[in-house]
């Protein structure tokens, strides 16, 4: 059955309902309903009752389930870092090698660095990347608004090129998705190892940080930014300074993704489960952090599981949002609004154009909600399934979402990470959304511009 134009006001309901309400799931719920409404015939109890009973039918397939599992166990990894006093002992491992850069720069690039390393989580990188470098930022003169732009600008970004955390795993859920639905064909982890070189808006920002950084590029109200009185302070002496107990589980965590790759695959790489290995992966790093923290006295039995389960419980939310984003995805294909889509920009928009429109959309849609991890439920489906019916290069439209979504994300003023990093900087959250603007905006605009020409290129 044609759904016409009422195929497309489906996901811009959820759109705006996610603006109005600056909550995810309520939209996503809200898009699903509607869906249903329509999908059954306008009749309010059918729809009522398939939602619910579609949620259950969504855990019949072994590949969304896992997928969940993956995101939830993700949580408890974080959670052990942080409880076990992982995350404090690089923290006091980089405050001791931060005397070996004692200088404007090399406090800026103290903060930029543990931005790049830690990319576990963006909240954490923007507190460690604050907490670290705000005393020698002070020394040396840099304003907090400064310090709190590049913890901003290397959270997100990183996060989402080094995707090993929960970032990677609500996009390789989305992605799986739609593989399954068979609205995309390939194998998801090459996928969206393959948008990396294109997420424009997250290289971009990395490199205005350096120009920021090393040539003092100061833009705007960057300018009048005054530097913080400076409070000398030492380290808790008794914390043990030492970096491997947060980096060894994520090297094994990185690992073990193409071991299980080549297992789930026969001995072809190409060919695994990317579900199944990066569920097999995140327990291989929960067995490998009770094996070494236990033994090592780092954490007890005890506490490892109580950190356990609230790593458990952190990670609710977001994996019911990938829930509700893979049940939207499902109903936006059974009502067809790639295919009509597709047929109404046909011969009106050139498909050149259709990765900087996804950009742009994506932008807004983060700017306005204040969360990049909606902005990818939403457009991600919508994205795919467009890119698929009009032959674009399915990589680069993943990397325009992942980018718009970033982009928007990080111009917010009510974005999570933007609030985190004024307050990991201890400067004043307003200032930090003046400051961080312009340089945002310049980003945009060359992704904007970079996704044109990649259109042109790859159409």
């Amino acid at each position: 059955m044609e759904y016409g134009i009422i195929s497309i006001a489906i996901p811009l309901l959820t759109i705006f309902l996610a603006i109005i309400t600056k909550d995810v799931i309520v939209s996503l719920v809200g898009g699903i309903f509607a869906g249903l409404l329509v999908l059954n015939g306008y009749n309010p109890l059918t729809a009522f009752t398939a939602l619910f009973d579609g949620i259950i039918s969504l855990f019949a397939e072994g590949w969304i389930t896992k997928t969940l599992l993956f995101m939830l166990l993700v949580g408890a990894i974080i959670r052990l870092l942080t409880d076990s006093g992982a995350v404090d002992s690089f923290v006091a491992y980089l405050s001791r090698e931060a005397k070996k850069i004692d200088s404007p720069t090399g406090s800026m690039m103290l903060a930029y660095i543990i931005g790049v390393i830690i990319f576990i989580e963006s909240s954490i990188t923007s507190l460690v990347a604050g907490t670290v470098a705000k005393p020698l930022c002070d020394k040396h003169g840099v304003s907090r608004e400064k310090l709190a732009y590049i913890c901003d600008s290397t959270s997100a970004p990183i996060c989402s090129l080094i995707p090993m955390n929960g970032w990677g795993a609500l996009l390789l859920g989305l992605i799986i998705t739609a593989v399954e639905s068979k609205v995309i064909s390939g194998d998801p982890v090459s996928l969206l190892v393959s948008s990396i070189p294109y997420n424009f808006y997250a290289i971009f920002t990395l490199l205005i940080v350096l120009g920021v950084i090393y040539f003092k590029w100061e833009i705007g109200p960057m300018k009048h930014a005054l530097p913080a009185a400076y409070h000398p302070s030492s380290v808790n002496e008794q914390i043990k300074k030492t970096p491997w107990p947060m980096l060894l589980p994520l090297i094994v965590m990185v690992l073990a993704v193409p071991v299980a790759l080549y297992i789930t695959g026969k001995g072809d790489i190409f060919k695994g489960s990317g579900s199944t290995s990066v569920y097999y992966a995140v327990i291989v790093t929960l067995i490998f952090i009770y094996l070494y923290y236990i033994p090592g006295r780092i954490i007890s039995h005890k506490a490892y599981f109580k950190s356990f389960y609230l790593g458990l419980g952190e990670m609710i939310p977001v994996t019911m949002i990938l829930l509700f984003a893979i049940f939207i995805g499902k109903v936006i294909g059974d009502l067809g609004t790639a295919a009509y889509l597709s047929d109404l920009l046909s011969g009106n928009i050139s498909p050149v154009l259709i990765p900087m429109l996804i950009f742009l959309v994506s932008g807004i849609t983060a700017f306005s909600t204040g969360t990049s991890w909606g902005t990818f439920s939403i457009m991600m489906p919508i994205g795919l399934a467009l890119g698929a019916t009009m032959g674009l290069d399915i990589p680069l439209v993943i990397a325009a979402v992942i980018s718009g979504g970033i982009f928007g994300d990080h111009a917010s003023p009510i974005s999570d990470t933007t609030i985190i990093s004024s307050m990991a900087a201890g400067c004043d959250h307003v200032e930090h959304v003046r400051t961080q603007l312009p340089y945002a905006l310049i980003g945009g605009v060359l992704s904007a511009a970079a996704f044109l020409l990649s259109g042109w290129i790859l159409v």
